[in-house]
């Protein structure tokens, strides 16, 4: 959708910055998160309908505080400020900013007054908040919307300029009302068009696509994952024959996944796809080493080293098809915006590959969204459902060396707990459930013989996007279940452990 309305979101460092991405698009409107030091001539040339300032842990009078030139509140924009943003957005149009004695969090009870930004809502209600400075005076020409006990400036606004801030965070579920809000910004205040469906964004991409390749070869990697069925199908859609498909099997895949994805793809839908046996070449280049981002960069460069060599072999290829997504993109770091960690599909690819370009048509994307593309190209609910599956496989879920012994109880372990997940009908319920093979090993009996073996971990999540996540509650019955099966069924297995943290503080891998 290359004239699409954009609400652009700037990135100063708070915690639920993603978070107020996914909620405008749930609204119906892009958006993009970009690092607050954005230059302001790009936001110029980017054109937004609207801008959001997100919260952040800076103070907005600190020497190396985090801002923005006071000029984009005078480019005819609209803004909204959320805690630090509304701060800034304070502190550039003159008003006055302090710090409070004692931190304000979680729950209050709110008051709004009457405001484009909350229409429709009642006017009691309860918000989120996460501060400790706060709006000591508001700038000339706005008003004061919003007030709880503690805060006396808890939202205000220029109506005139559409600019509004909002100590509060109206994109957490705690804070009542608080997409509606969002809406309010969006629709009341700049008068968004609410066009961003992924019927939409199909048909764009395919016209993209399609006039991109013109009549060229395009090669894909699937690996049995969402992403990269949903991107592969996505261009074939738009270049059928055109595009050649690769599984290349690294020996890091689940069990029988292989095989399950030739079933649904070659046999099925019709696609050029073919198996690649590198298992040995990979497991080679992993020996002995034992540092996650190492194991990924690995990974990763490999992956475009067998391309390379099987590309010569079909002959000129000028596209290669990734199935990265916009998670991926935010957690591998932009701007100054600290890398969690590096991500198969965006990062440790060599400098100089055997490709023209390479074609992202899902990087614009969060998890959920993809699954609403793969439904709309008609895709089962077996293949759109399946459980996210990162690019580097069962190497991220084997801490420390990967080895094919390593491998193969984790398979079978990890094949176990899938399996009662579904035999107890969680799997719609739980986000992602796998088995993480720890290098921790301890004592143990089985039967009357001393053991000294792996521990296994659990590891399960609710999540809509992958950007937070809660640690699914199974039933006791049912872990207890998946804990007898296992260190019964699986050799070299004698301690299972549940992780119960949520992201944040946790990542959902735990490599």
């Amino acid at each position: 959708m290359e004239n699409k309305q954009i609400v652009i979101v700037l990135d100063f460092g708070g915690q639920y910055n993603q978070l107020i991405v996914r909620r405008i698009r749930d609204a119906g409107v892009y958006s993009e998160l970009l690092p607050y030091s954005t230059p302001l001539e790009k936001i110029k040339e980017i054109n937004p309908v609207g801008i959001v300032f997100t919260g952040g842990p800076n103070s907005v009078f600190q020497k190396d505080s985090l801002a923005v030139s006071a000029e984009i509140l005078e480019l005819g924009i609209p803004v909204l400020g959320i805690c630090y943003g509304a701060q800034l957005i304070a502190h550039l149009a003159g008003g006055e900013v302090k710090t409070a004695t004692t931190r304000e969090y979680g729950k209050q009870d709110i008051t709004y007054k009457d405001a484009p930004l909350f229409a429709n809502i009642p006017s009691e209600s309860v918000c989120w908040m996460s501060h400790t400075d706060y709006v000591a005076r508001v700038p000339e020409g706005y008003e004061i919307y919003a007030s709880t006990k503690t805060c006396p400036v808890a939202a205000f606004g220029n109506k005139d300029k559409k600019i509004y801030g909002v100590q509060f965070h109206p994109e957490v579920v705690h804070t009542t009302n608080g997409q509606q809000i969002l809406k309010n910004f969006l629709f009341h205040i700049i008068g968004a068009a609410g066009d961003w469906t992924m019927a939409n964004f199909v048909n764009d991409m395919v016209e993209k696509i399609r006039a991109k390749v013109g009549d060229k070869k395009v090669l894909c990697a699937m690996s049995g994952g969402v992403d990269s069925a949903v991107a592969a199908t996505l261009v074939y859609k738009a270049v059928g024959k055109q595009l050649t498909c690769m599984l290349v099997n690294h020996g890091l895949m689940r069990k029988d996944e292989c095989e399950q994805v030739l079933s649904v793809f070659r046999d099925g839908l019709g696609m050029n796809l073919f198996q690649i046996n590198a298992q040995d070449r990979f497991l080679t280049r992993l020996a002995g080493v034992s540092d996650p981002e190492t194991k990924r960069k690995i990974i990763g460069k490999e992956f475009i080293r067998v391309f390379e060599d099987e590309g010569r072999k079909i002959g000129k290829v000028n596209f290669l098809v990734q199935g990265t997504i916009y998670p991926d993109v935010i957690e591998s770091g932009f701007g100054k915006s600290a890398v969690i960690k590096s991500h198969h599909n965006v990062g440790g690819l060599p400098s100089v590959i055997d490709f023209d370009e390479i074609i992202e048509p899902l990087r614009d994307l969060f998890k959920d969204e993809v699954r609403k593309v793969g439904f709309e190209l008609g895709l089962s609910k077996e293949i759109v459902m399946r459980q996210p599956f990162p690019g580097p496989g069962l190497a991220i879920r084997i801490i420390g060396e990967v080895t094919e012994e390593k491998l193969d109880i984790l398979r079978e372990a990890d094949a176990i707990f899938r399996e009662e997940i579904a035999l107890n009908h969680l799997d719609d319920e739980i986000w992602q459930y796998f088995a993480v093979l720890t290098g921790m090993r301890s004592v143990g009996v089985m039967g009357d013989m001393r053991t000294y073996d792996y521990t296994l971990a659990l590891r399960a999540v609710t999540s809509i996007d992958a950007m937070t996540a809660d640690w699914a509650r199974i039933p006791y019955p049912v872990l207890e279940r998946i804990s007898n099966r296992i260190v019964n069924e699986v050799r070299c297995i004698n301690r299972i452990v549940y992780d119960i943290t949520s992201k944040p503080p946790a990542t959902i891998e735990w490599e």
